[in-house]
């Protein structure tokens, strides 16, 4: 999955964005999740479930038409990416994760400069601001294509085996043409290994070996068959 990102100051109109771009993409025949961060939570309605909910459990919700899981802590991205399934996650706010790239909603440059809005990691400009060296889009079908052409989503691990000193780095060389996606190591291993919902960095080489490892164990039980494995494990 790819993931680009739409950030800019408070009512710049990045929701307004995204819902056309979800409408672009979409006609473009890809399928696009969402995820959204606030710091002033989330507006509940008076139902059974927000009733639940108040409660400090986690509540998950099965209808007809829709399926929820809510908790009663913050998590960070990478813990609910498992949960999604699409080519592409459109992610609005979230601007101090520095493993995607993003768009800048910008109508004028914020009195406070441009540094919190890491405009390295930048593939577009929306809105009437100019940004060195950044294109200024104005019509979505374009961008739609950009992204297309430019979205990526590094694990977010800052492992370090790619040699850089993290994720952001990767993702700023990617964004300026001077690295691929493929340079991140830890996409490449044959292995993911979780610890608490938190994927642990791996080099290829380790991956290897802890993948041949456990295939050879495998291979001894009966009932063995070929596939991907899933094994929890208390450590």
């Amino acid at each position: 999955m790819r993931a680009i990102s739409i950030v800019g100051p408070k009512k710049s109109g990045k929701t307004t964005l995204g819902l056309q771009l979800i409408h672009q993409l979409r006609q473009q025949g890809l399928s696009v999740a969402v995820a959204k961060s606030s710091h002033h939570g989330f507006d509940g309605q008076d139902t059974d479930t927000e009733q639940y909910a108040q409660t400090g459990c986690a509540v998950l919700g099965m209808g007809p038409d829709e399926s929820f899981v809510r908790w009663p802590e913050k998590r960070d991205l990478t813990s609910l990416l498992p949960l999604v399934d699409a080519d592409l996650l459109l992610v609005e706010g979230c601007k101090k994760l520095q493993w995607l790239p993003r768009i800048l909603v910008l109508d004028t440059i914020p009195d406070e400069g441009l540094d919190w809005l890491s405009p390295k990691l930048a593939i577009a400009v929306f809105g009437k601001a100019s940004i060195p060296g950044v294109p200024t889009i104005s019509s979505i079908r374009e961008l739609a294509d950009l992204i297309q052409k430019k979205a990526f989503m590094l694990p977010g691990l800052d492992c370090g085996s790619c040699g850089r000193p993290d994720c952001g780095e990767l993702a700023r060389e990617i964004v300026a043409g001077q690295a691929d996606p493929e340079d991140c190591v830890a996409l490449d291993s044959p292995v993911h290994v979780e610890i608490n919902g938190r994927q642990l960095g791996m080099n290829t080489f380790m991956g290897r070996l802890v993948a041949s490892t456990i295939r050879g164990l495998l291979r001894e039980f009966k009932g063995f068959t070929n596939g991907e494995a899933v094994i929890k494990l208390d450590v």
